[in-house]
């Protein structure tokens, strides 16, 4: 099980910029609470969201990306291994 909280928060934050995405919290007008830049790594997020939205949004941006795991290191790739774990059950 997955824990909301800021910590985790900030390892998925962490995750994200190992991947070499930038994560910014930003006013905006998407639907989804979140948008992904066309042809860049940049993930943008309703800054209004508390952290249980911001950890779920991140989430599933995770899901749709593919991202290159080649890049983490081990901290970092146990941390996604345990989210693909999560997420599949």
């Amino acid at each position: 099980m997955f824990k909301y909280t800021k910590h985790n928060l900030k390892k998925l934050e962490s995750l994200f910029e190992a991947l070499g995405y930038i994560v910014r919290y930003e006013k905006g007008n998407f639907q989804a609470g979140c948008c992904l830049v066309e042809n860049r790594k940049i993930a943008v997020l309703n800054k209004f969201f508390k952290t249980e939205a911001r950890i779920n949004t991140l989430l599933e941006i995770l899901e749709k990306i593919e991202p290159d795991t080649g890049l983490l290191d081990e901290k970092s790739a146990g941390f996604y291994k345990q989210i693909k774990n999560t997420s599949e059950t």
